[in-house]
């Protein structure tokens, strides 16, 4: 049976390991466990990609790559990140088949125009995640957001960050439900609050996987999903095969109808 593609987002390995090897370090790795997708993460960089570098690399072990940033979309004074752009070339010279960002301080008067400006035609998608803040983090504003993209024709999408709602005291199965037709990219995080009252991303236990198996009958059959939480351990291969088979039998049964990998 088909299985679903399963991504990686490289800050599951940790920070400190990560920016101490390199990202393109893991890119074996990765490819040896079965993964789809790699997400490089900007924040992981310790200076300017080597670009060709990486993206041939990629190639090589025929993963897809997502590039990620901590950019948010919106300023504060309703106008795009004028970094957005930047962002854009970095991604399209990594071959990478969309661009991940957060939603910023979108409202109501948002300057759409000058976003569909910026949006390339053919190259990375963008997609639009909901992140932990108040701003980017609720669904009314990523409703407005994504439903005026849609009526104005422009070509971006959703990443749905399936544990980042509880930030904002917000359900993921609601969430689903009013923002499911626009998700092209999902982030699989389980979710514990520590001792001092902090939330963190933890691994999944079977209650976990079965609620997100659930949640992707709102999504797109095979729509591509990210490990984004811990892996920790002193075999990562083996951890990292594990997880992927995980998340890969997530919604298999509706992934039968075989849909290309898209962003």
């Amino acid at each position: 049976m088909h299985a679903n593609p399963v991504s990686i987002s490289l800050s599951s390995y940790g920070a400190e390991l990560v920016k101490q090897h390199g990202q393109a370090h893991f890119l074996n790795l990765l490819a040896a466990a079965g993964v789809t997708r790699v997400e490089l993460r900007e924040e992981l960089f310790s200076c300017a990609p080597d670009t060709a570098a990486l993206s041939a690399a990629m190639a090589a072990l025929r993963l897809e790559c997502l590039y990620s940033t901590p950019l948010e979309l919106w300023t504060e004074q309703g106008l795009p990140d004028p970094q957005l752009a930047p962002k854009l070339a970095t991604a399209h010279a990594l071959g990478a088949v969309a661009l991940k960002v957060s939603l910023g301080h979108y409202r109501d008067g948002c300057d759409m125009a000058a976003l569909a400006r910026l949006l390339p035609g053919p190259g990375p998608l963008l997609l639009v995640e909901n992140d932990q803040t108040v701003q980017g983090g609720r669904i009314q504003p990523l409703l407005g957001f994504l439903q005026r993209a849609e009526d104005l024709g422009l070509s971006l999408g959703m990443t749905f960050d399936i544990g980042n709602w509880q930030w904002q005291g917000e359900t993921a199965r609601q969430a689903a439900r009013q923002l499911g037709r626009w998700v092209r990219y999902v982030h699989c995080k389980a979710v514990q609050r520590l001792g001092d009252g902090r939330l963190a991303a933890v691994p999944p236990n079977a209650a976990d996987l079965q609620e997100w198996a659930a949640l992707m009958a709102a999504f797109t059959p095979g729509v591509v999903r990210a490990v984004e939480y811990p892996l920790v351990s002193d075999d990562l291969l083996a951890l990292t095969r594990a997880q992927v088979r995980a998340l890969a039998a997530l919604g298999r049964r509706a992934a039968a109808r075989e849909v290309p990998s898209h962003a």
